[in-house]
């Protein structure tokens, strides 16, 4: 009795997006391509044979919600932890737990991670074993690409399945089925959410469905009854309980070489206006306005070069201004730099010239410099004919004169070759 009233009170408790968690794969929107009729990963699920593997998505797009129903329809006996709360202790007592049980009643055990990126290498190495030798299924789930974030034994082990970020139709559809839904919903506050405020929370969480869940549950409960007994959610609540637009974006993920990769290659291609949305999204999101200024320094010099040698400089003016400046007027010159180098000709005639250059300096003999160019510093080099028989250019017609600059052996060796635009 008191087991079912604890039960009943936590569940009154527990948050909206915990409530309303599918509960059967059909339930499961926006992973067509996992759940599908005919996918092999529900294959598998139907099938009860399933092999270790990873679900790698976003936030809120379901990630533990599917580890959660594929355990629920195995005959598998299924236990759940967190990489944020779990260490090795509890794997190895989980590991002596699935050994028993296999031996006195042949059933397998499916240990499910939960954000298994926060395991270290060390704590993923003791599970590695018994993945391989079958002692659990695991199932791993995680924001974060595994190729970076889970070592290379353990993966080559598991397969990876990537969910796809749920689109605003999905979440609207969430919405509509907390809005009514008596039971594990918010039916029972009578409330009626506006399309517009709809549209707005289904579009601002970025495919986030906890997120649009836990945000509608505040705004219902903060929402007035109407002499009607109606609670009429519009969009001035919706903003209020959201309070901000949640950026996706972590400094020290993969996010930071994405938007970084998409900004850079968006000046590159000369389309200012994709240059300055991914700028935004960038500073929108904390990223170090010094780290993008360095980055428009690199490319001022590797992909516009002697096509406009002026962009170098208004990169590194970009830089001091933003050291001395700061943010938020320092976004002014970092976006002028930014179109600058976009609307730029471009070149990467140097960029290949000198790693040409380095590839010989590191590739072939090393040749000693020719006695014509050595340095002559001493009366001890002219006697051993340093410095004999340079021309000095100055003393010709145009300031040019033809003679040998490089080793013997590299006679005739081009490295810069002219882009059509350059411009030295």
């Amino acid at each position: 009795m008191f087991e079912d009233a604890y039960a009943s009170k936590q569940s009154t408790y527990q948050p909206l997006s915990t409530r309303m968690r599918p509960q059967t794969l059909d339930e499961m929107l926006g992973q067509d391509h996992l759940l599908g009729k005919g996918c092999v990963f529900r294959n598998f699920v139907e099938d009860d044979d399933i092999p270790s593997f990873v679900l790698w998505g976003p936030p809120g797009s379901g990630k533990t919600t599917l580890a959660r129903l594929v355990g629920g329809k195995s005959n598998s006996y299924f236990i759940g932890v967190s990489g944020v709360a779990s260490g090795v202790a509890e794997i190895r007592k989980i590991v002596m737990e699935a050994q028993k049980l296999v031996r006195s009643t042949g059933q397998q055990t499916i240990l499910f991670i939960d954000e298994i990126h926060r395991f270290n290498k060390a704590q993923q190495d003791v599970i590695l074993p018994y993945v391989e030798d079958g002692v659990f299924i695991l199932i791993g789930a995680t924001t974060e690409n595994p190729g970076f974030e889970i070592i290379p034994p353990l993966l080559s082990r598991s397969r990876v399945f990537t969910l796809d970020r749920l689109g605003s139709n999905h979440i609207e559809i969430l919405i509509n089925r907390a809005i009514s839904d008596c039971h594990r919903g918010l039916g029972s506050y009578s409330a009626v959410i506006e399309d517009k405020a709809a549209k707005f929370l289904a579009d601002i969480v970025n495919g986030d469905a906890r997120l649009a869940l836990n945000t509608l549950d505040v705004a219902v409960k903060a929402s007035k009854l109407s002499s009607d007994k109606v609670r009429l959610v519009n969009l001035a609540i919706i903003e209020d309980a959201l309070q901000r637009n949640i950026v996706s974006f972590r400094k020290d993920g993969e996010d930071h070489y994405n938007f970084i990769s998409a900004f850079i290659k968006s000046v590159r291609g000369s389309d200012p206006d994709a240059a300055l949305y991914w700028l935004a999204r960038m500073l929108e999101a904390g990223e170090d306005p010094m780290f993008i200024a360095r980055r428009l320094v690199v490319l001022a010099a590797e992909d516009i070069g002697l096509a406009n040698p002026g962009a170098l400089g208004v990169s590194i003016a970009a830089q001091q201004a933003i050291h001395f400046v700061g943010l938020p007027e320092g976004r002014i010159p970092l976006a002028e730099a930014t179109v600058y180098l976009a609307l730029s000709h471009k070149s990467n005639s140097v960029y290949k010239a000198i790693d040409l250059a380095l590839k010989d300096a590191k590739r072939t003999r090393h040749e000693p410099v020719p006695f014509h160019m050595r340095n002559v510093s001493n009366r001890a080099n002219q006697q051993i004919d340093y410095g004999k028989s340079y021309k000095y250019p100055h003393d010709f017609p145009g300031n040019v004169v033809d003679q040998d600059y490089l080793p013997p052996s590299l006679q005739s060796t081009k490295y810069y070759f002219p882009g059509i635009h350059d411009n030295p």
